[in-house]
């Protein structure tokens, strides 16, 4: 148990028990996407969830600047969300702002300081924020809105007054993205995937959002290249069949089927999916997403983003799990690929050297097969990063050769065209990297990693702000496919503006997912160090030394090409402070240093 000054924001949903009494299920469940949507911009300011309450939550923050900045920022958030929808399916939250002692006991944090944000919050207004006046004192030089003097309050349970400052915004106007194109689907995709007419379980007038819902999914699932995907007209045949599942994927010879509902109550609808293997009846994914109707093609495209970006990951996985399906026994290069793909999904060492040697097969008994050549280049790359693999010339060549061949044989994989765009920017060619990425988007505007990679090119080319907000996007789409490490790039960008809290609590969330990588180990020691916790600093410096005794400022620093020298030597002061060996020289030295300590 310690005690030590933090700032706390609490929160709550204005009119929730009304809301839950008129529909608890999609209450709970709106609650729970808008909770997922600003996660992010809590990481980005440093904070963390200490828990969450029946109609809200409370935060904990470093710093009292960055605690008000994040409230603004998701009180905006929210009214973006909210704008196209219908007054009474509108979830406002009132924020509290304080700062003050608080004892920190684990994960919990008690104290006056604590209950102070929580009478704050009830003071607020909806959709605003309510200080402390020693908050609004500690930030007003920092401050981007207006605060109101509100004058002072007297709450339950709190023996002084509290002079109390509110801000209460004004919501912007919501914009939307152009749907994308059409693309045709590329080649080496000997699974097939059926989406099957949503069944439309509300009025008949209905029917155009549920089949629309379905044509959307077809089309955006047609973008990627891993899999075949049936058109309208094969599987929208079977609407009204009252078919089996198994019957009707045998008609149409599908690997895959993707089936649903929509429901209409009022102004909410409730969409659920399931992603099924059609010969044994396995369910291999379900889903349930429940919306608030305003601007219709928002809220389907929003279903279709999120269907999309769940399902796929899924197929992938059950394709790398089937047995071989070779009638001989010399593996194809397909089978060898998906070999491969699945201890690809098995980020071990081991199965890490495994998927590279079975990737490799299956490019020389077909050197055609693009997507093999694409993966062998990504994880490559990610052997770098994890600390698998010394970093060095002929490595880097190798995946520029493969990302290229990857675009040459198969030019409509946005995967193919996102490998090429990293490699560029990582090598410093950060115009070259922004056309790849934006030709990645182009062809797929769905894809969330072709999205994430472009902030790479911005990360490189030291435009944080931009690259955060595209991290953002990626990381809130709720992508499991282990290509991405959103948090552990989101963690560099935030460190490259100085915001280094942010940066530890994007560190702390990529330490979650991948406790050993090599690049959150030594992020989170430079952070720490800057923040002047260079004992926390040592201690990272020890956890990363004991699993890569090899590394030095030098190595790490050695596939490093950004832009902007400023930012290399803000990331290498970071790292110097934190205790890392600069050279094999120091090595040693440094070792012994912290099995002293």
């Amino acid at each position: 148990m310690e005690r030590r000054l933090a700032a706390i924001v609490c929160a709550d949903v204005v009119g929730y028990s009304r809301m839950m009494g008129a529909d608890e299920a999609g209450t709970h469940a709106a609650f729970k996407a808008h909770r997922g949507a600003i996660h992010p911009v809590i990481l980005n300011h440093g904070g963390r969830i200490v828990k969450y309450t029946g109609d809200g939550f409370l935060l904990e923050f470093p710093s009292i600047v960055g605690a008000i900045a994040a409230a603004i920022e998701v009180q905006r958030l929210m009214a973006e969300r909210n704008a196209h929808l219908p007054a009474e399916r509108v979830m406002q939250f009132r924020l509290g702002v304080n700062m003050g002692d608080v004892i920190f006991d684990e994960d919990e944090v008690f104290g006056d300081g604590v209950n102070t944000a929580v009478r704050l919050e009830a003071a607020a207004p909806p959709g605003g924020i309510a200080l402390s006046h020693k908050a609004h004192q500690e930030a007003s030089k920092h401050l981007t809105v207006t605060f109101v003097d509100r004058g002072p309050f007297r709450f339950k349970n709190i023996e002084d007054t509290i002079n109390v400052w509110t801000w209460d915004p004004t919501s912007p106007e919501k914009t939307r993205e152009p749907r994308p194109t059409p693309s045709l689907p590329a080649q080496y995709r000997t699974a097939i995937v059926g989406v099957l007419p949503f069944a439309n379980l509300s009025s008949e007038t209905d029917e155009y959002f549920s089949d629309g819902l379905a044509e959307d999914l077809i089309h955006a699932l047609s973008l990627q290249s891993f899999f075949r995907v049936l058109s309208r007209n094969s599987t929208f045949a079977f609407k009204h069949a009252g078919m089996s599942a198994r019957l009707i994927a045998r008609e149409i010879d599908a690997t895959y089927l993707i089936q649903g509902s929509v429901r209409r109550s009022g102004n909410k609808i409730r969409v659920t999916a399931e992603l099924v293997a059609p010969e044994n009846g396995e369910q291999l994914w379900a889903g349930r997403y429940d919306r608030d109707i305003g601007d219709l093609f928002a809220v389907q495209d929003d279903i279709t983003a999120n269907l999309c970006t769940a399902l796929i990951p899924e197929i992938y996985r059950a394709e790398a799990a089937i047995p071989v399906r070779s009638v001989t026994t010399d593996l194809t290069a397909w089978d060898r690929f998906l070999r491969g793909l699945s201890h690809y999904y098995q980020p071990t060492k081991a199965d890490y050297k495994s998927s590279i040697s079975l990737f490799r097969e299956a490019i020389a008994i077909d050197p055609g097969l693009a997507i093999a050549h694409t993966y062998l280049g990504t994880i490559l790359l990610q052997g770098i990063h994890f600390g698998w693999i010394r970093n060095s010339r002929e490595l880097w060549d190798e995946a520029m050769a493969l990302a290229e061949a990857g675009v040459r044989l198969d030019s409509r994989s946005s995967f193919s065209y996102s490998l090429l765009a990293y490699v560029h920017a990582m090598q410093g060619r950060v115009e070259a990297g922004m056309e790849a990425a934006r030709k990645a988007l182009q062809l797929n505007p769905y894809d969330m990693g072709a999205r994430g990679v472009f902030g790479v090119c911005h990360l490189i080319g030291g435009e944080h702000r931009q690259a955060i907000e595209l991290f953002s996007v990626a990381a809130q789409r709720g992508n499991s496919d282990p290509r991405y490490q959103w948090s552990v790039l989101s963690a560099f960008s935030h460190y490259m503006l100085g915001q280094y809290d942010a940066s530890l609590s994007w560190a702390r969330e990529s330490h979650y997912q991948n406790p050993n990588h090599l690049q959150c180990l030594a992020i989170r020691a430079a952070a720490l160090a800057q923040l002047g916790r260079l004992s926390e600093a040592g201690e990272a410096v020890a956890g990363l030394l004991s699993q890569y005794p090899w590394m030095t400022i030098e190595r790490l620093l050695s596939n490093i090409r950004w832009r902007n020298p400023a930012d290399v030597a803000h990331y290498r002061d970071g790292l110097a402070k934190a205790g890392v060996p600069l050279t094999k020289l120091t090595l040693i030295d440094t070792k012994a240093k912290y099995a002293g300590e």
